[in-house]
């Protein structure tokens, strides 16, 4: 079975990011220095430890362009790989592997190293009874598949865009006239998701009374986050967010909040280590 992500057109994708790379004239290099039917046997190898994600994206490249190659993933997405693991095999023509090579690295090196990224933060809180949430701070066009990559490093997604749930920031606050205001004209519109952030203690019962289901603690330091979740008292969850670092995760896990939100795991994720080794065949 292909592929698939709910609301995400991988055949697209893959098309058109292949015809970013290829324009109107093709891989120049490949036609003119492979014979049109020289094949290629190649590995796909991770040079670092990684948790990997994207394997069935990068086939889906090489298949692109050779529908008839042979593909063997090797481990699955979501697995933890020691470094010089061999994630994939593939035999086909060697064009087409060659004019595929880069779409396919650069998809799976980012998504696993968004994946990779994301388990440091899950490791570092667990036994906590936190639960990490991605955000929608990702690169425009490539949410759906970034956030896949955080679930593949054991986050939990939280929206996946703004029309699946309602969140009530200071700005639409201001903009509704007050905190109480802004709430139940949410909870009048018939939102189930009524996410509300509050940055001060005094925000927190009048947001509750107004029918909040969620409550985003906003850049609160430890002291504050206990006092709110003491404050909260299991009625809704809570959620920490705004600044949290790799070294600070556990000690705000660690007050009581049901979740922590981190914008890290997709703006500052770096590309991990994996190659494509090709070898005459």
């Amino acid at each position: 079975m292909p592929f698939q992500l709910e609301n995400f057109d991988v055949e697209r994708f893959v098309r058109d990011t292949l015809a970013e790379d290829l324009g109107d004239s093709g891989d120049l290099t490949s036609a003119a220095v492979i014979p049109a039917g020289a094949r290629f046997r190649a590995s796909m190898n991770g040079r670092e430890p990684i948790i990997v994600a994207g394997l069935e994206l990068a086939e889906a490249f090489f298949r692109a362009l050779d529908p008839e190659v042979e593909a063997e993933r090797l481990v699955e997405d979501g697995e933890r790989v020691a470094a010089a693991t061999v994630l994939m095999r593939l035999a086909g023509n060697a064009r087409a592997l060659l004019a595929a090579e880069r779409s396919a690295l650069n998809t799976v090196q980012h998504l696993s190293g968004i994946a990779t990224l994301t388990r440091r933060y899950v490791d570092a809180i667990a036994g906590t009874g936190a639960i990490l949430l991605d955000t929608r701070k990702t690169v425009p066009g490539l949410r759906i598949l970034e956030k896949y990559a955080t679930r593949m490093g054991g986050a939990q997604n939280h929206r996946m865009g703004l029309w699946d749930a309602a969140m009530i920031k200071d700005n639409h606050v201001a903009a509704a006239g007050g905190i109480e205001q802004a709430v139940r004209r949410a909870a009048e519109a018939g939102i189930a998701r009524i996410i509300v952030e509050v940055d001060r203690i005094g925000q927190i019962e009048p947001a509750i009374a107004a029918g909040a289901t969620h409550l985003l603690l906003d850049n609160m330091d430890l002291a504050t986050l206990r006092q709110a979740v003491q404050l909260v008292g299991g009625r809704v969850p809570t959620e920490a967010s705004g600044g949290i670092r790799l070294d600070t995760i556990r000690a705000v896990a660690e007050t009581g909040v049901t979740y922590v939100s981190v914008g890290r795991l997709t703006q500052s994720a770096p590309a991990v280590d994996i190659g494509l080794d090709f070898q005459c065949g």
